[in-house]
């Protein structure tokens, strides 16, 4: 249970600082010609392919990696409280995981297909790369419903439990609160939630660490 714990701290963590290499890769860096022509689109993901798959296998994979692990974590830590509500949380939290996971799978391995045509057929690579942008986005970037689910869930289940400070548990109600608002098609809902989850990931990853080294002591 301590070296769970220690591990669901340091996932939380993990997963803030992934969060930050991706907006700083692609608010400084990522300069994609979205008013080019479709070669020209190709052509700049062609150019781009190894450092994109591995921001986007980081965003999705390993992040889902990290995340499987503050899941089980955090069921564990609560579930002395016996609350419905984690159990039907935690379900959203495994069921995110695996959109996650898919996610950048699905990304990585259909860019690699879209690459592998443009000289063939520019116009049809790009065809396939709008189909996996879609998918992508739909299922792991562009909507945060479940992840919203997780969040607000485990928060309630915190707050009634009195698990973690007060603040810690609020914020999570907020970022929980952003991301089931992301169903509406709107960037501004995505951004708060991934800003505030950013500030959430962390803040939790101390508590938990801090419990578990005052635990061991």
């Amino acid at each position: 249970m301590r070296n769970l714990q220690k591990l669901a701290g340091v996932s939380a963590i993990s997963e803030a600082f992934i969060y930050i290499l991706a907006f700083i890769y692609f608010g400084a860096f990522w300069s994609y010609p979205s008013t080019g022509s479709p070669t020209e689109k190709m052509a700049y993901l062609a150019e781009n392919q190894q450092i994109f798959s591995i921001i986007y296998f980081l965003m999705y994979v390993i992040f889902g990696v990290f995340l499987a692990v503050l899941v089980i974590g955090l069921h564990e830590k609560l579930k002395a409280t016996k609350d419905p509500a984690l159990a039907i949380g935690s379900l959203f939290g495994v069921i995110w995981v695996g959109l996650v996971i898919a996610s950048g799978m699905i990304s990585t391995i259909g860019l690699d297909h879209a690459i592998d045509l443009m000289d063939a057929n520019p116009q049809k690579a790009f065809d396939i790369w709008s189909i996996v942008s879609l998918i992508t986005e739909s299922l792991g970037g562009g909507n945060e419903l479940v992840g919203g689910l997780w969040v607000l869930l485990l928060s309630v289940v915190a707050l009634q439990a009195g698990e973690f400070s007060r603040n810690l548990n609020y914020l999570g109600l907020l970022v929980g609160i952003a991301g089931i608002t992301t169903v509406y098609p709107d960037e501004i809902f995505t951004e708060i939630f991934g800003v505030a989850q950013i500030g959430w990931f962390i803040w939790l990853g101390i508590c938990l660490l801090r419990q578990d080294n005052a635990i061991d002591r």
